[in-house]
């Protein structure tokens, strides 16, 4: 478990502090299972324990960490199962959110998300997948909020927490990633012209294009795991 080493300021440090492990799990720095090491963590992030174990609460809640009783705060690892119930769930999530956006987004915020969308293009031309992954997420944030319904988003939030490794993970196949990107581009026409049911069926398919490559990751880890047991 490496990171760069920061130094955070103590205005809102907590909440800094729950944005950087929160990165960090999510990018797979943290690996799945892996208990959250407060001393090493304090030192790294230059920080006391205090508002680091406020950060770990706060990703337990987002479900991105376990807390577990006498052994601490540990990466949430999900099962095969876990992964196609949470994507069930989040695709009606998605769709439901796609097709209010079309109906209510303004053009201001139609706007907002261009610009992300064209920093997000020149991330993934960088092949600069942390920058790529931060903006792709902002921009399904800002499609949700577009969709200007408080209890949905506030399910969406709880949901797409427990996915936002696995969708991280699903842009390291290039030819998937490119076909990602594209998506994207097709959601902004569909929100341009209002049109709910071309961006309803476009976030689910995007959706369940990453669900497929993130369960074939699981099959080919679990296959080489199979593998090394029998060496």
């Amino acid at each position: 478990m490496t990171a760069d080493i920061i130094s955070i300021p103590r205005a809102a440090l907590h909440e800094q502090v729950t944005q950087r492990l929160r990165q960090m799990l999510v990018e797979g720095r943290i690996e799945p299972g892996a208990k959250l090491n407060e001393r090493e963590l304090t030192e790294m992030l230059r920080v006391s324990r205090t508002p680091l174990r406020e950060a770990i609460k706060m990703l337990a809640a987002e479900g991105l960490v376990e807390l577990l009783p006498n052994r601490g705060a540990i990466a949430v690892s999900l099962t095969e199962a876990d992964v196609r119930h949470t994507f069930e769930v989040m695709a009606g999530l998605e769709a439901l959110s796609g097709e209010l956006a079309a109906q209510r987004i303004t053009a201001d915020e139609l706007a907002e998300i261009r610009a992300m969308q064209f920093e997000m293009m020149a991330a993934y031309t960088r092949r600069d997948m942390s920058n790529y992954y931060r903006l792709n997420a902002e921009i399904h944030s800002a499609i949700n909020a577009a969709a200007k319904n408080p209890v949905l988003a506030a399910t969406y939030k709880q949901v797409n927490a427990r996915l936002q490794a696995l969708r991280f993970r699903s842009n390291q196949d290039e030819e998937k990633w490119s076909r990602a990107a594209k998506d994207h581009e097709k959601m902004i026409e569909a929100l341009a012209q209002h049109d709910s049911a071309a961006m309803r069926e476009l976030l689910v398919s995007h959706l369940y294009k990453k669900r497929d490559v993130v369960l074939e990751q699981f099959r080919r880890e679990a296959g080489a795991q199979a593998s090394e047991a029998v060496r």
